[in-house]
């Protein structure tokens, strides 16, 4: 399946009361740039987070975010500072005593007094936080998948189709080349009868020049390649995967091609078709550039 390198996706889940939301976002770029963004106490995972994220994507500049909220528990325990209190305790009963005071020591007000109370945020276990972390990643890169599979597949649409026309193009490049000879023929006796008047024009010379010229011109073995050329963009599309860097090359054989079919001819009609192949070449270079 063909993939554009644009998309999004996002993903959500629930691990040990804390809901995860994962967002994954991605644009063009030659190799595989991952950035991933998560809240500082689960730095941890950021390596998990990239692993995942390239087994699934091999081209484009990727950002990843990732939020935990806090857990429905709380995410803490509280617990008797017992030595504490047993202080405060003993400290008013003395207090007491010593100033014959009513015994009127109460939980509300040992509870005011600082420290009586240990407040501590529960330990988590890292491989469930980042098994919570991946679940959620993986149903965004579900997502994000499909949206760059669709798009990848009218990329690839589009680019089939101006391979077809450069098919048709060409085709009409080398039924133009016979002519482009005989008009050189006809062109040249006319030009020595016009100088040599009634003088025997020598046939054999006028064959030899169009010969040299036929051979100057001929530009079958560039259509070939470039049918050949052709094929190997069919195949590569048909065989889908993570081809865009592949085509990114064969598209500068295009170019090569192209060029040196312009070069050749100086036949106007057949340089218009260059014109309009190099057109539809560069097309293509700007869809696949697209392509993962």
């Amino acid at each position: 399946m063909i993939k554009s390198m644009t998309g999004y996706g996002r993903g959500e889940s629930v691990w040990n009361g804390h809901a995860i939301t994962a967002e994954i976002r991605s644009v063009n770029n030659r190799y595989l740039d991952c950035v991933v963004k998560l809240p500082r106490m689960y730095n941890f995972a950021e390596d998990a987070v990239k692993a995942a994220v390239q087994q699934r994507v091999s081209r484009g500049k990727v950002e990843v975010y990732l939020s935990v909220g806090p857990s429905e528990t709380g995410g803490v325990s509280i617990s008797v500072n017992r030595p504490v209190a047993d202080g405060y305790y003993s400290a008013l009963r003395e207090l007491a005593d010593a100033y014959s005071l009513a015994d009127d020591i109460s939980v509300s007000l040992l509870s005011r007094f600082p420290d009586v109370f240990l407040v501590e945020r529960t330990e988590e276990d890292r491989d469930e936080a980042v098994a919570g972390l991946l679940e959620a990643l993986s149903k965004a890169l579900d997502e994000f998948d499909a949206m760059r599979e669709r798009e990848g597949a009218k990329l690839a649409e589009d680019v089939r189709n101006r391979a077809e026309t450069i098919k048709q193009l060409t085709a009409q490049v080398e039924e133009r080349a016979p002519g482009i000879v005989a008009d050189y023929r006809a062109k040249l006796t006319a030009k020595l009868q016009e100088i040599l008047g009634s003088t025997q024009i020598d046939e054999s010379r006028i064959l030899t020049e169009a010969a040299i010229y036929a051979d100057k011109v001929a530009v079958d073995e560039e259509t070939v390649r470039l049918r050949s050329h052709l094929d190997q963009l069919a195949g590569m599309l048909e065989q889908g995967g993570s081809v865009g860097r592949k085509l990114d090359f064969l598209i500068q054989e295009f170019n090569r091609e192209a060029n040196t079919i312009g070069s050749k001819c100086n036949d106007v009609e057949t340089g218009r078709l260059v014109v309009d192949i190099k057109a539809e070449i560069e097309k293509i270079r700007e869809q696949i550039q697209n392509l993962e």
